[in-house]
């Protein structure tokens, strides 16, 4: 890894504070840099008032939001939203840190978040000086540059997340109030151009698996692959490719089928990080050809018959049409032995049908992003996001109101916990029309899915039950929130404006497991019967 950077020698005088930051803020705007996050402080003063005077002329977009972790994650949602660079600006000490969180999440999904620390001057290290820490490394695995003096900003910005520790001396405040440091700037516009590169030959008896991530390409360019090669396709985002097989991270938990099914060849776009079942699909496969280009500064470990860091142009492909029947007949097996009472399945199907098309969808970390994966019915038309680069449930709310800023219609869907957890968030509402789900089963429901299920002391340290009502929380902020029981209630909750929360009352977190093995049991034998396994 590349070293931290210091640019404040000892005995070298600091540039002034207002001209650190200005010329910071100008080279950001004319790399097409338009959506600032700015957390209030004081070391950072002179960001913000360069930030609020740029707002002032129209040339950027400037959201304020008071907790630090809360910001970081409302830019990491507003970058996934836009694909452009999106920088947050807050003050030194333990504000720098609650970046981490968000920093790693950005880092493992090569996220364009540039995050930049106000500092003060390195000669205040180490001494007891208040608010001073070590920040250069501070968002590790993260580079940072760690300058007291001006830049060139082009260098910093390069393909993902960056963090940017500017040192800022006293006095803080522009001391020269009639310059027009904003003058004749020229704002680029921001364009990521994606390009194939060498050709890729597959065989006839390939299956495509695309991660949710979609290796950080876009959407519509790996459905045109799809549909160009005309092989069949596994999704974790089934609501981005409406032909990929529906419910195979159910059929695929069945050894025996998993074995009837083994390709000769697998094509894997991304990271696979949700289902154990298409893990082990792939993992029986001899030969398999991964595309992500994160693999050569994140994931560089990871094995493969061959990887490949850029997205090529596919040869024809010679189809087998008895190995594309076989996969269509399982999907519709699978389908028709899908009978879902209320329950978390049948809400996150009910979600993923009723979106309307052009909406944003992010689906929270733990059980919602696993049953729209494993219960949804294939779609396309709506914009589908999860933070699936460290998959944590912190600052989900967050990142959901960072992607509602880029539509005119966004949904999201949360578990309570991870509700909980960022419970902060609603401390600065947002007027975009955007309705939150939150999964209501008093606790963490994966857990009871997972091995240590009925372990001594389970519920005290795995299942945590909140028992809040999640409806009294939220009507504390003052929000509109409605409790929903039957799918009929549901279906009438897909039209309100505005922000708007659904508390969705499910069946406890037991239940929801003994319906899980059920239903994997279910979709398992009719496979079987229909592919003559049985």
């Amino acid at each position: 890894m590349e070293e931290s950077r210091d640019a404040d020698l000892e005995g070298v005088e600091l540039v002034i504070a207002s001209h650190l930051a200005r010329s910071t803020i100008r080279q950001l705007i004319e790399l097409g840099v338009s959506d600032f996050i700015l957390s209030p402080g004081s070391r950072n003063a002179p960001l913000s008032l360069a930030l609020y005077e740029a707002s002032q002329k129209g040339l950027i977009d400037l959201h304020v939001r008071i907790d630090e972790r809360g910001a970081a994650y409302f830019a990491l949602g507003l970058s996934k939203a836009t694909d452009k660079y999106v920088a947050l600006i807050c003050t030194s000490g333990t504000a720098a840190a609650n970046y981490h969180p968000a920093a790693l999440e950005a880092y493992h999904s090569q996220s364009k978040v540039l995050f930049i620390t106000a500092d003060r001057p390195s000669r205040l290290r180490n001494t007891g000086a208040n608010q001073t820490t070590i920040q250069s490394g501070i968002l590790s695995p993260l580079i940072t540059v760690d300058t007291a003096e001006i830049l060139d900003c082009a260098k910093v910005l390069q393909a993902g997340p960056a963090h940017l520790n500017l040192q800022f001396d006293e006095p803080l405040l522009d001391v020269e109030k009639d310059t027009d440091w904003l003058a004749g700037i020229s704002v680029k516009e921001f364009r990521t151009t994606i390009k194939a590169h060498g050709k890729l030959e597959l065989g006839p008896r390939t299956i495509i698996v695309i991660g949710h991530d979609c290796a950080g390409l876009p959407k519509e360019l790996l459905q045109e692959v799809v549909t160009n090669s005309g092989l069949p396709v596994i999704a974790e985002d089934p609501l981005s490719f409406e032909s990929s097989v529906p419910h195979a991270a159910l059929f695929l938990a069945d050894e025996e089928i998993r074995k009837s099914l083994k390709a000769d060849q697998i094509l894997v776009i991304g990271r696979t990080t949700l289902s154990r079942s298409i893990n082990a699909y792939i993992a029986q496969t001899e030969n398999i050809i991964v595309i992500d280009p994160r693999v050569e500064v994140v994931d560089t470990n990871r094995q493969a018959t061959q990887i490949l860091l850029s997205l090529p142009a596919l040869a024809p492909v010679t189809t087998d049409a008895q190995w594309i029947a076989i996969w269509e007949r399982i999907g519709k097996s699978a389908q028709s032995a899908l009978n879902l009472d209320w329950s978390e399945q049948l809400v996150a199907r009910e979600i993923g049908k009723s979106i309307p098309s052009g909406a944003a969808l992010f689906v929270g970390s733990s059980r919602p992003v696993r049953d729209i994966e494993a219960f949804a019915v294939p779609r396309s038309g709506i914009h589908v996001f999860a933070n699936r680069g460290l998959a944590g449930i912190d600052g989900n709310i967050s990142t959901a109101f960072g992607i509602s800023t880029a539509f005119e219609r966004t949904y999201s869907i949360l578990g309570d916990l991870t509700f909980l957890h960022d419970l902060s968030a609603l401390a600065n509402p947002l007027s975009h029309n955007h309705t939150v789900f939150v999964i209501d089963n008093n606790g963490g429901g994966i857990f009871s899915t997972l091995p240590q299920s009925g372990s001594d002391g389970f519920e005290k340290i795995f299942g945590t039950p909140h028992n809040l009502s999640v409806e009294l929380v939220i009507k504390g902020f003052g929000f509109s929130v409605e409790k929903v029981k039957t799918l009929s209630d549901l279906s009438r909750t897909f039209q309100h404006r505005g922000l708007h929360f659904v508390v969705v009352e499910v069946p406890n977190r037991e239940e929801n497991a003994r319906v899980l093995r059920e239903l994997h049991q279910s979709v398992a034998s009719a496979v079987r019967i229909g592919s003559n396994l049985a």
